[in-house]
């Protein structure tokens, strides 16, 4: 790409960044990003100084609380409070999100990334659908009636009524978030800026009219969602300190670099969003605004219209650029009557059911013209005199950067390198086509011969949901390990192979719900069961409880010491045999695609929580005790997935309510894909069975 490749807009940055599986962008926009971290060292912005960001803040938020009262004073708080709402939109609605991917399935031991994903954790609302900060700013949008493009939060950038420098700050912020290995530091940084100042200084006017406007704490990313915890800008501190403690000076640097561009990008919004709304103070300015984005349709409608010799047509073509002209020979005209909008053929009879215009003016925008002319002058010569405020936001895109991204196009060798390759949210496209390609494989296989498996789900979903069925299985599995009791246990070298061989599985323990802690989906109605899933899996921010380091210790009492689980030296572990990468792969591969396998992966979570409740973990359990190993591992599995409140049963009322939302016609196909899914933890392995994956590898090269 070269200088004439067009501009992304800033609007087309913040929607493709809120998308979880859209992630060339990053690589595109990686020179502009550079660009804007750079600038802020280079116009002198405050480096990474908490106490002036939070000064900066309160100076702030006195200023937009002095304007709202000068607006109450004039009558006009209500515009100041449904602009300053729809200006906060972009950055308040995915508060924390640029954390989302902070966590991985090869650092998840890792201090740094457990500190971050539990602040991540409490702004999402962990264990609660609609309960981020971002589904809390949503309901002060619907408050104050607002919020018709509020949801998904991508729909935001068809906002009109949001401006562009709105959008600034959290494009690029989202846009970041998807390369963790490149802006980690800088993420750190950007969201402890973000927690220092609290609440966005706009919104203080906002809660001026009233406390129970809004969840106030919420909304201030800086304060705690649960009061019995420390305020959240205390985690964001620990983050921050403990990445430098383990990054030395570079990772200082990088925390400053964020630190800094978002204190200067806070700034400059800020002003912006005070200029807007001193300027829509005057009904002029919001009557200009509404004429200059109606214009170019209602040129088609006004030829035979005249007002002072000109067809209505032409002034209509002119407002699109300058509103002034045209909004003073309306003032003047037979449409309006100054000061008297009750008494005004334009806000009355035209628009009234049997009028030309009904219908041409939703209410919102005849509230600005109502206003507009109760403020008109009844002198002549005063309306004269009257322009528009001059303020017009400023427009911004990002000029996309040639892709020297190093994607020649070479997909992995073989499946240790697939392993390590996509243990990391950032991969090349190449390697991307390859996740893509091996889940249609895999499950192409796990399709095959459903009607006959004896293990699946049922043929049609429970009319009464998941959980009876949930219910028998857990009696299965309970008889099969009462009747299997007196089978000889394996030998303790055999356990300790078995055990070694499911290292790279247990290792990334949730793999297969990474894609989940994506903003939107960890809150969602059916997300939100997904990411307690993986939030567990990882210890809920307790070191000593995360899955993965608990595996360790056990694999250190059979006497072996694996390497780094994201290192190429831990897949090339020659006592790891290929086989042992298969399932792992698969794991990671479908985690990378949470929209493109959504029903996939409900039915594979909920055979991977079910799998040894009750049954196989019981029979771990009194192999490591024979052999005087820790059973610590299997004891916490066999608990927190158990049926009744567990995993299991999360993963169940996933399912249901993923049916529930589906159209009747759509019911049976959705069912068997979640079906598939939850066969696929252990799909066939037959002569037949991998012919069907090699026909699902053919199909989809034909479509690349």
């Amino acid at each position: 790409m070269g200088d004439d490749e067009p501009m992304l807009s800033v609007r087309t940055v913040f929607a493709r960044a809120c998308e979880p599986e859209d992630t060339p962008l990053p690589d595109t926009l990686r020179a502009a990003i550079a660009d804007e971290l750079d600038r802020a060292g280079r116009d002198g912005a405050l480096r990474c100084e908490p106490s002036a960001a939070a000064t900066w803040a309160e100076a702030e938020r006195v200023r937009f609380t002095a304007l709202f009262a000068t607006a109450e004073r004039e009558g006009c708080a209500d515009v100041l409070v449904r602009r300053a709402v729809l200006a906060c939109a972009p950055l308040a609605s995915v508060s924390g999100a640029w954390l989302q991917w902070m966590s991985e399935p090869g650092n998840a031991e890792d201090p740094v990334t457990m500190r971050a994903l539990a602040l991540f954790a409490a702004d999402v609302g962990t264990g609660h659908p609609g309960e981020s900060r971002g589904d809390a700013y949503l309901a002060l949008m619907r408050h104050v009636r607002v919020a018709v493009h509020a949801r998904p939060a991508a729909r935001l950038a068809h906002d009109r009524r949001i401006a562009d420098p709105s959008f600034h700050m959290s494009a690029l912020a989202l846009t970041m978030s998807r390369r963790p290995d490149a802006y980690r530091g800088e993420i750190i940084g950007l969201d402890l800026c973000l927690r220092e100042v609290g609440l966005l200084p706009p919104l203080a006017g906002v809660r001026t009219r009233g406390p129970d406007t809004a969840d106030w704490a919420a909304l201030d990313p800086g304060r705690a969602r649960d009061p019995r915890r420390a305020p959240a800008i205390d985690d964001a501190r620990a983050v921050a300190a403990e990445f430098t403690a383990t990054a030395g000076a570079a990772g200082t640097a990088a925390i400053e670099r964020g630190f800094a561009w978002a204190f200067a990008a806070l700034r400059r919004w800020s002003d912006e969003v005070y200029r807007e709304l001193d300027a829509a103070r005057d009904p002029s300015f919001e009557m200009a605004e509404l004429m200059r984005s109606r214009a170019r349709e209602a040129s088609s409608y006004h030829d035979r219209f005249v007002m002072r010799g000109r067809p209505l047509k032409q002034w209509l073509t002119e407002a699109r650029t300058d509103p002034a002209p045209f909004l003073a020979a309306l003032a003047d005209s037979r449409l309006v009557r100054p000061g008297r909008s009750g008494e005004s053929r334009l806000t009355g009879e035209l628009v009234s059911e049997s009028g030309r215009m009904f219908r041409v003016f939703p209410d919102d925008d005849l509230d600005v013209i109502n206003r507009w002319i109760d403020a008109l002058p009844a002198d002549p010569a005063e309306r004269g005199q009257l322009r528009p405020a001059a303020y017009q936001p400023r427009s911004f895109g990002f000029r996309p950067a040639p892709d020297t991204t190093g994607d020649d196009g070479v997909a992995p060798a073989d499946l240790r390198e697939a392993y390590t390759r996509l243990l990391r949210r950032s991969v090349t496209q190449a390697t991307r086509r390859y996740a893509l390609r091996y889940v249609e494989r895999w499950l192409a296989r796990s399709r095959h011969g459903m009607k006959q498996a004896a293990q699946s789900l049922p043929a049609e979903p429970p009319a009464d949901g998941l959980r009876p069925w949930l219910l028998d299985q857990h009696d299965l599995h309970n008889s099969e390990f009462r009747d299997g009791s007196d089978a000889p246990l394996p030998s303790r070298a055999e356990l300790i192979d078995s055990t070694l061989q499911l290292a790279p599985l247990t290792l990334i323990d949730g793999a297969w719900l990474a894609g989940h802690t994506d903003y939107q989906l960890a809150s969602a109605e059916r997300g939100h069961f997904l990411f307690n899933t993986y939030w567990d899996e990882l210890g809920n921010g307790e070191l000593e409880l995360n899955h993965p380091l608990i595996y360790r210790i056990l694999l250190r009492e059979m006497g072996i010491d694996l390497p780094p689980t994201r290192s190429p030296e831990f897949a090339a572990w020659p006592a790891i045999r290929d086989p042992s990468f298969e399932l792992p792969v698969y794991w990671l591969a479908i985690g990378r695609f949470p929209r493109t396998f959504e029903p996939e992966i409900l039915g594979l979570n909920l055979a991977m929580e079910l799998s040894g409740v009750g049954g196989s973990y019981r029979r771990a359990r009194h192999a490591l005790k024979q052999y005087g190993f820790s059973t610590t591992f299997v004891d916490v599995h066999n608990t927190i997935d158990n049926v009744a409140t567990g995993h299991s049963a999360w993963a169940a009322d996933a399912v249901d309510g993923y049916l529930a939302q589906q159209a009747p016609a759509a019911r049976a196909d959705a069912w068997d894909r979640v079906r598939t899914g939850y066969r696929s933890l252990n799909p066939p392995s037959g002569f037949w069975a991998r012919n069907a994956a090699r026909r699902a590898r053919v199909e989809a090269s034909a479509h690349v």
